[in-house]
This record gives C-alpha cells, structure tokens and sequence, in this order.
C-alpha cells in the first residue's frame, strides 16, 4: 500500500465523468452479467451526533466502499448535513487505489441510475418530450440535467417542475414553468407528460395515479422507506414497474411495498433494471412505466470505477 493515495475532489468527478457517461458505465456493467442481487447491503451506524453509512460492494476487478456521515446539526453551522468519501480498492489485492469526494459521486450516480433504467423506453419516443419534475432541489435537477445529457436538448420539449411553493422556483436553466402541487395546471401537466420524475421528500403521494398516461415513464426516488411513498397503490398495480432488486425494493421500497399490501401488485409482477436492458424483453404497450430506485452499493461502485479509470487515462495521455 502507498502512503499517499490520489484524492479527487467534487470539480474532479464532475469534469472526468459526465452524466451520459456515468449512464453508460451502469447499463455496460448491467449488460456484462453484474448481479445486484449479490450487492451487501447498506450499513447505518449510530453517532452521538448523526450516523455512519457504510455502502460496500464488489465486482469484478474492483471492491469499494462509500463511507458517508449525516449530522443533522451541520447546517446550523454553515457545514453539509452530508460529507464522505468513497475507497476504491483492487479487489484481488485489496489494495487501496483512490479516494473521491462521495456526495459528488452520489449526485452523479443517482440520477444516471434514473437514466440508464429508463434510457431505451424514452429513445423509442417519435416526438420531443414533456416531462414534469415534482420537487425542484438538487436531485431533481441533476435528473433533468442528466437526462438532457444523455439523450440530447433537443429530445426535450417543455419541462415543468411542481412544488409546494412555485414562486421560490427560479425558470430558465431548462425550466420552463413552475407550478403549484395539487393546482389544475400541474393536474393538467401530468396527464400531458411522456416523463414524470419524482425526487422529494414527501411520504404520501404526490397527484393521483389516475392522471398518469397509458404510455408514460414515471421515475420515483424521493422515498427510502417501507413506510414511506410518493406513488399511489393505483398506479403502480396498473404499471410495469421495475426496480434495480426484487429483495432490496421489497425492504426498502415504500412505493413497492405498500402496493403490495394493499393487493394492487404483486411481487412476482417486478421486472429489474437488467431485464429493461435486455432486448428480449418486451414490455406492455398500453400501461405506464414505473422505476422505483432505491439506491445501491453496486452503482456507487461501477461509477467510482469510470472515474478512477477515466483519472488514469487523463494522467497517461499527459
């Protein structure tokens, strides 16, 4: 082991791995027989002022771990509620290979988990799309900003973001109007959408399921609990819905699981994001789809790995 290991910092990642890329890192791995199923799972670890998480995970040539810590008082201090890093090893020798700033390498590979599931049902759309962003914060935008990367400005044809206060929402910057939640107009926009994205932090649903067109896309990533959910039973029982893993959408899925127990899904009605990925599979064409993403160990490592790689080849063509 070297007695100092490489850092590379938020402007780092962003500038070595953009969006379009980090989506192609994970539907590749997908596509070349990674198992999320065999992911460890997250470890929560209490502190006196916040908590640990530990993501560890392993594929292939490399093993790595996220190691993030919440301190809920920080922001009260001027500091992130959320700060961390991820280790990247060698996974035959174990051996330490690089240290990257973690919440920048959660905000790029939340929303190109988003993407990369979701990616090939959009390319088949003919026409532009209208996509309503319910919640307008830093998640939310990075899925419009990496959904604008992947597929192209010109694949977007209105965006409207819906939230409990509209006039705190500054247009421009890919947003095309702000609207107010349970309002006429975001009724209107979300039967209108071919995309819908939802990254917030409510626990009850967020528009009824019923407004939701026959042949819309719908992203959910807002809820991390069982108990907690911004989509309706109704939606997803008449959706295709997929998720990155049966096992961890049925712990952590409160979209998911919640839909089972009220008797609108069943578990075995699940498709993952590898099977999306498989040209094999084909999907119903008269019924909504709905990925409900948890969040991974696997992913965190698969884009950690593009940026130490895509660190290397900068460092060799120099």
């Amino acid at each position: 082991m070297t007695t100092s290991l490489p850092f590379l910092d938020a402007a780092t990642v962003r500038r070595l791995v953009p969006p379009r890329a980090a989506v192609r890192a994970l539907q590749d791995a997908l596509r070349s027989g990674l198992r999320p199923e065999q992911d460890a799972p997250r470890v929560a670890a209490p502190l006196a002022h916040g908590e640990f998480l530990l993501m560890p995970s392993e594929a292939a040539a490399d093993a790595g771990v996220k190691v993030l810590t919440v301190a809920p008082g920080n922001p009260v201090r001027g500091l992130p509620r959320i700060q961390g890093l991820y280790i990247l090893f060698d996974a035959e020798t174990l051996t330490p290979r690089v240290l990257i700033d973690g919440p920048a390498l959660t905000d790029l590979r939340t929303p190109a988990v988003s993407i990369a599931a979701v990616e090939p049902l959009l390319r088949r759309r003919q026409v532009p799309l209208r996509v309503v962003l319910y919640g307008a914060g830093h998640q939310g935008r990075g899925h419009l900003a990496t959904l604008r990367d992947t597929l192209g400005d010109e694949r977007i044809a209105h965006v409207t973001t819906v939230t409990r206060d509209p006039s705190r929402v500054a247009t421009g910057d890919g947003i095309d109007h702000a609207a107010a939640s349970g309002s006429p107009t975001a009724e209107e926009e979300t039967r209108a959408a071919d995309l819908i994205i939802c990254s917030t932090t409510a626990r009850t649903p967020l528009f009824r399921g019923d407004l939701v067109r026959d042949d819309a896309v719908v992203i959910a990533v807002g809820s991390h609990e069982p108990t907690a959910r911004e989509l309706d039973a109704p939606l997803l029982g008449r959706s295709t819905v997929v998720v990155e893993d049966r096992a961890t959408a049925l712990r952590e899925c409160g979209d998911v699981v919640l839909a089972i127990d009220e008797g609108a899904l069943d578990t075995d009605d699940l498709l993952t994001m590898s099977d999306v990925l498989d040209p094999e599979t084909r999907l119903a064409a008269d019924a909504p789809v709905v990925f409900k993403s948890s969040g991974m160990s696997w992913e965190d490592l698969v884009v950690a790995s593009a940026v130490w790689r895509a660190a290397r080849d900068e460092d060799d063509g120099r």
